[in-house]
């Protein structure tokens, strides 16, 4: 098996560095966090292709990053936990986690299982190659890179350019106003934000247009908001 990124997420440092030893041994690289919040930052910061999250944890426990995690990644998610009821495991499951093992657990049966899990994910292309790819006239939008490039040539956009970039991308040829692009993008009410969204629309158009004052792609329509055209 290629040498893969594994996320574990535990709060207990011993397990930690337990599980850290038994996939180094089978050659995969490790990443440690300690928390959902940890890891959901570990997450945007590099490349995972699997994670063992534990369940019972402070700040942000695995069930609800999970959740969050889904919102925007398709990795594969062992979920570790002392509970070893059946409703406990259905729900681990039904909210997005992949596979489930039971503490204490025998450090053969999770290699096992996490081969399994990157076998299915990764080997046979379910996570690697079935990309959620838009493309307009050259622009193109990875979904599952979190990437926008100009014929193949990659923009480097910041976290909010790229929500709305691909908000438009998404609904291609549809107008939002500048109160929908604000609210979306942003997640919260809109109070006075006509510069704040003219002003990242600027900046997007700058990087992505040959000529940002004739724009291609984002194309304002007077008196109601933006749109990219199909």
């Amino acid at each position: 098996m290629n040498s893969f990124t594994v996320l574990v997420v535990d709060d207990e440092k011993e397990i930690r560095e337990a599980i850290d030893i038994y996939l180094k041994n089978e050659g995969m690289t490790v990443i440690q966090a300690q928390d959902g919040i940890e890891a959901i930052e570990k997450l945007n910061e590099q490349d995972v292709h699997l994670m063992i999250l534990d369940v019972m944890m402070p700040r942000l426990d695995g069930l609800a990053t999970t959740m969050k995690i889904r919102e925007q990644k398709n990795i594969p998610i062992l979920m570790l936990s002392a509970k070893s009821e059946d409703t406990d495991k259905i729900l681990g499951l039904q909210i997005g986690a992949d596979d489930y093992v039971t503490k204490p657990f025998q450090p053969l049966e999770l290699i096992a299982r996490v081969k399994s899990l990157l076998r299915r994910y990764v080997t046979l292309g379910t996570y690697e190659h079935h990309e959620k790819l838009i493309e307009i006239n050259g622009l193109s939008l990875n979904q599952t890179a979190k990437e926008v490039a100009i014929h193949g040539e990659p923009v480097k956009l910041t976290k909010i350019e790229y929500k709305i970039v691909e908000l438009l991308m998404t609904n291609a040829g549809r107008v939002f106003s500048i109160d929908e692009i604000y609210e979306r993008v942003w997640n919260e009410p809109c109070i006075n934000a006509e510069n704040t969204v003219a002003v990242h629309i600027r900046k997007i158009r700058e990087k992505i247009e040959i000529d940002p004052k004739n724009p291609r792609y984002v194309k304002v329509v007077w008196g109601i908001g933006y749109k990219i055209e199909k």
